[in-house]
């Protein structure tokens, strides 16, 4: 190669780099967009999340939508030991506090994670009254609130709003499918048409969205799993949780898994890695992805589950797979 030939192949590297760079920024690290990753660039820092457990409840359990709520759900399966709503929301992010402290050293900065069943269920007044306590924390830095599409009003989005002004303020739509003959049969008590009305209205306000998916739901082929990538990656979102089904015991789904296992299309771990990492390949690169599995204490498990692998080992296999097939979220991502 001569000196020409190899100008013209260092420019054009560095031509591809910067294009790459420019869509993808946060390529340089690792090859998803990274929560973690995100979270640094916020703070300049590691920020935890601090579970709670606000005793709010659902309208599909309180009998205003229906009763039973969503056919997989027992939230016990997914607590923290310090998350008992019979505490005030105080004390469960003080202990919250003190219990990652020790786990995790270098966090300084906490979020207040109100995650157990729907966060906006309630009237104003009493929200207020839940959410500020968490605020009083100067370790708190934001609010995270786990809640569903019906649940959502313009007047607590402007609540929202005014709180976002000193404080990083998430609204987290659990969606779990895109597709409504999926949401009637796990007794969701919503529709798609009611996520995408939630988003919109939530960014109307200018506030960060999360959505959370479920892959594996009865009913659901994997082909049909596959192309909700098109759907999702042209929804309103800031970040993205993605869990495999797990039945767990004492839910209407496990009585549904033990009458007849052969409706449902659960993953094993070798199937989902290539599972993932072909969905994440079509995403759209600027959502930052939070989780790509979930992971309950083996006891709360009524199905097959994937032993004792955490999360984090998970995740390092699909990150291991994804830098020997050469491959990164949004690869193959086609903007519509």
């Amino acid at each position: 190669m001569d000196f020409k030939q190899a100008v013209h192949t260092n420019s054009l590297f560095f031509c591809v780099s910067f294009v790459i760079m420019t869509i993808f920024p946060w390529r340089h690290n690792r090859r998803f967009n990274s929560y973690t990753e995100y979270f640094k660039k916020q703070f300049g820092e590691r920020v935890q999340k601090v579970t709670i457990n606000a005793g709010f409840t659902c309208p599909n359990r309180d009998g205003t939508k229906g009763i039973g709520g969503c056919t997989y759900c027992n939230n016990d399966a997914f607590n923290p030991s310090y998350c008992d709503p019979s505490k005030p929301v105080s004390q469960q992010i003080g202990e919250g506090i003190d219990f990652h402290a020790n786990r995790y050293r270098r966090a300084g900065k906490f979020l207040a994670y109100f995650q157990a069943y729907s966060n906006t269920y309630d009237t104003l007044e009493n929200l207020k009254k839940r959410f500020n306590q968490a605020l009083q924390f100067p370790e708190i830095v934001g609010l995270v609130i786990g809640t569903r599409a019906d649940c959502i009003d313009e007047e607590k989005l402007a609540y929202f709003r005014e709180i976002g002004q000193f404080h990083y303020i998430i609204i987290e739509y659990g969606i779990e499918s895109c597709y409504n003959k999926t949401l009637e049969r796990i007794n969701r008590g919503h529709t798609f048409e009611d996520v995408l009305w939630a988003l919109d209205l939530t960014k109307k306000y200018g506030l960060k969205t999360g959505g959370h998916f479920i892959f594996g739901l009865p009913g659901e082929s994997r082909g049909e799993m596959m192309n909700q990538v098109y759907t999702i990656s042209g929804l309103p979102l800031d970040t993205i949780k993605f869990h495999q089904l797990q039945i767990i015991r004492n839910t209407v789904m496990a009585r549904q898994y033990m009458s007849n296992p052969n409706q449902f299309n659960l993953f094993s771990l070798e199937e989902y890695i290539p599972f993932i990492i072909n969905f994440l390949e079509r995403l759209n690169p600027r959502f930052v992805v939070e989780r790509f599995a979930g992971e309950v204490p083996p006891r709360f498990l009524a199905g097959p589950g994937w032993g004792k692998i955490r999360n984090d080992q998970i995740l390092n296999r699909i990150e291991q797979r994804m830098k020997e097939l050469n491959t990164w979220q949004g690869r193959l991502y086609k903007a519509p």
